[in-house]
């Protein structure tokens, strides 16, 4: 069996050894004689599956108590709409910060909901850095303030946690979640597909703090009401089953073969400072994203001309490296390296990009 380098953006790449793990247990999960694709969740041998991976994610994430966790279904484009409509419970005002594609969706849902204002904005630079704001730019009664942490299509990441005084902020942190320690207490919900560093795509997790939930606009769907799935731990309907398996393995991975997020951290920044190290310093590569607002899980790059980033891109793919192609609305390369991807992937990945610039200089 050979394995390629993954970099795609997501779904990605999942830790081997977690891999290995559920191989190990698909024909029959412990003693249970079936597959967690197969049992029911309502049964006690899924019940302490589903409990165990909250407990997981509250220690490893250090969720403080007055938070619920919540396994839902939807990714976060759900959640564009499910945000507003859990809380604009007061004044029905939220600003938004537009840092990306994703941020600009959210805002578009969210405006047919309630009075919603765009308080900043890097749409003219391309989106090549993160908007600056502070709590003077918030309106003192909007009911949340909003922001996409890390910048999937863009390679950029919010380097600062906005303040937002008494106003709750939200994050969707699809993109990094997990990647390194995050002060959940400074914001009132923050969520995000778990498809990136997570989990395999249809588990969306969001952790909301205990006094925004059970105001809910009455005409909201029952699968979207916070306090509805808090109230049924996650299990309304049927939760995205393996999925939630698969997020626990990843967790005891993290917990037990990381070593912790603070070891993650390191982990991720030694991979992007390898990559970044060589585009700064590349006579034919140049990153995209301004150096104050880099991602460590996206890196975006081009070669100044469209043929050559084509053939990088086709040429990477030879050589196991797979899923470098940017995307449409940026163009060049984009490296998705999350926290599968060992450094050892990232080095051989910069020995290539020298090679080809060699060839091609």
């Amino acid at each position: 069996m050979s394995r390629v380098y993954n970099f795609s953006a997501g779904p990605s790449m999942l830790p081997e050894s977690v891999l290995e793990k559920a191989s190990s247990e698909m024909m029959e999960y412990e003693t249970s004689g079936q597959s967690v694709m197969e049992m029911s969740h309502r049964s006690k041998v899924f019940d302490k599956i589903a409990k165990d991976t909250e407990a997981l994610f509250r220690e490893v994430y250090n969720v403080p108590d007055n938070y619920k966790v919540l396994f839902l279904q939807g990714g976060a484009s759900l959640q564009f709409a499910a945000i507003p409509l859990n809380l604009l419970n007061g004044s029905k005002k939220a600003d938004y910060a537009i840092s990306g594609q994703f941020s600009n969706k959210a805002y578009k849902e969210a405006v047919k909901y309630g009075d919603i204002k765009v308080i900043a904005s890097t749409k003219d630079d391309n989106f090549k850095c993160v908007p600056n704001f502070s709590k003077e730019d918030i309106r003192p009664d909007a009911d949340y303030a909003y922001i996409c942490l890390n910048n999937t299509i863009y390679g950029t990441k919010f380097p600062y946690i906005p303040e937002t005084g008494d106003v709750p902020l939200v994050a969707d942190i699809s993109s990094c979640m997990l990647s390194e320690p995050l002060d959940i207490s400074k914001f009132g919900l923050v969520y995000g597909g778990a498809q990136k560093n997570v989990a395999p795509a249809g588990l969306t997790i969001v952790v909301v703090r205990e006094d925004l939930i059970g105001k809910a606009d009455e005409m909201i769907p029952s699968v979207m009401d916070y306090k509805n799935m808090a109230d049924n731990d996650s299990m309304y309907n049927t939760p995205p089953c393996y999925n939630i398996y698969m997020c626990k393995l990843v967790l005891e991975w993290i917990k037990n073969e990381i070593g912790g997020l603070e070891k993650m951290k390191e982990r991720n920044e030694k991979k992007a400072a390898i990559l970044y190290d060589f585009l700064d310093s590349s006579k034919l590569f140049t990153a995209v994203a301004d150096k104050e607002s880099r991602s460590l899980m996206n890196v975006t790059f081009v070669t100044g001309s469209d043929e050559l980033n084509a053939k990088f891109v086709e040429e990477a793919t030879k050589a196991g490296f797979v899923n470098l192609k940017g995307h449409r609305s940026v163009g060049g390369m984009r490296a998705s390296i999350y926290n599968a991807m060992p450094i050892e992937g990232v080095e051989k990945l910069v020995e290539f990009m020298k090679k080809f610039e060699a060839e091609n200089i």
